[in-house]
């Protein structure tokens, strides 16, 4: 249940349209959907200031098509991480507005927009080997309603590429750093910006990289202040907190999608 079914159910029960009780079970039915082999978390968008995504890679093409049907019934939207192109093409079946982010893996359903907050989100990667994960956190922060500003192929190993947009990096509000082989990038950027970074490091680079290990010590050792740091490859969760970082202090309520935020070009 979103914050405006919720208060729709409120008045409700004010103007003595619904009984508590049954506004209880109203809430009740809202919080969860049992659907046996899953439960899909309803509540979680007033909970959490987010809604549930599904994480498809185990699931079967049936089951992300039919966790979709149930969530957008419920006026939830829908974000799949980790897809593939038979699974779009089921969720199309279900939802026809439903789009194929290729490069992140994921597909999208935004039919409840939400207010932006102020404050810009800076997706970064070293190189192009890193897309896939840069992209999920784009997706992800964009499904969240933030504006996002993206900079790719920026990589430690030709630094001027980073140093030219000293100025746009200074702009964000939070930064997201994506890089695999030693990981050094989220140190640099660390270095260089007064807001806070998130790093995530990914399985790209040769064997001596330890599928994404080797950056994820590099990350987690940084000497940088101001770097967190998620798990290997884990876009989608590095959106989540810069979303949440992103807004706090700031409420939807108050703001009534006013405030827009255009990404700064070049």
């Amino acid at each position: 249940m979103n914050a405006k079914r919720l208060a729709h159910l409120l008045k409700a029960v004010e103007q003595g349209n619904v009984t508590v009780g049954e506004a209880l079970q109203h809430l009740k039915n809202l919080t969860y959907d049992d659907m046996g082999f899953a439960k899909v978390d309803l509540h979680r968008q007033t909970r959490c200031g987010m809604p549930e995504a599904v994480f498809c890679q185990g699931k079967t093409v049936a089951q992300v098509r039919e966790i979709a049907r149930r969530m957008l019934a419920h006026g939830v939207n829908f974000l799949a991480t980790r897809a593939d192109p038979a699974m779009y093409e089921a969720v199309l079946q279900v939802a026809p507005d439903a789009r194929f982010e290729e490069a992140a893996r994921a597909i999208v359903v935004k039919r409840h927009p939400h207010a932006q907050p102020p404050g810009l989100i800076q997706v970064i990667c070293a190189g192009t080997a890193d897309l896939p994960v840069a992209e999920e956190a784009r997706v992800t922060a964009q499904f969240l309603d933030n504006p996002v500003d993206v900079l790719y192929d920026v990589g430690v190993a030709g630094l001027h590429r980073l140093l030219d947009h000293n100025r746009r990096l200074r702009r964000a509000n939070v930064l997201i750093v994506v890089a695999g082989m030693e990981g050094a990038l989220a140190s640099v950027v660390g270095g260089m910006v007064a807001r806070p970074v998130i790093a995530v490091p990914t399985s790209v680079g040769y064997g001596a990289s330890f599928g994404g290990v080797a950056p994820l010590l590099t990350m987690l050792n940084s000497c940088a202040a101001g770097v967190a740091v998620v798990n290997i490859d884990n876009g989608f969760g590095a959106a989540c907190v810069a979303s949440l970082i992103n807004r706090t202090g700031w409420h939807d309520e108050n703001h009534h999608g006013n405030s827009k935020a255009a990404a700064p070009k070049g």
